[in-house]
């Protein structure tokens, strides 16, 4: 991990295009601003965290939901070990 230290007003480049800036600091509270092409998704750690989460859950699959769906598509069912 790179440590670097900024203050008020400073910006750190991440490859030549995105671009983090400490926007204000008040306390322990610090504000960044982050400029990055529109093809970089940029989340909260958290917030990305939970969306893998959910993302694993939802590829994961449910038997009983399968059969349920087969039922009313005409599909048969599909086989599991």
């Amino acid at each position: 991990m790179l440590v670097l230290s900024r203050s008020q007003g400073e910006s750190v480049m991440i490859g030549s295009d995105i671009v983090v800036t400490v926007l204000e600091v008040r306390g322990d509270v610090v504000r960044i601003g982050i400029d990055a092409p529109r093809d970089v998704k940029v989340h909260r750690e958290e917030v990305y965290r939970a969306l893998e989460q959910a993302n694993r859950e939802a590829a994961g699959s449910d038997p009983a939901a399968e059969a349920e769906l087969s039922k009313h598509l005409k599909i048969p069912p599909p086989m599991h070990d």
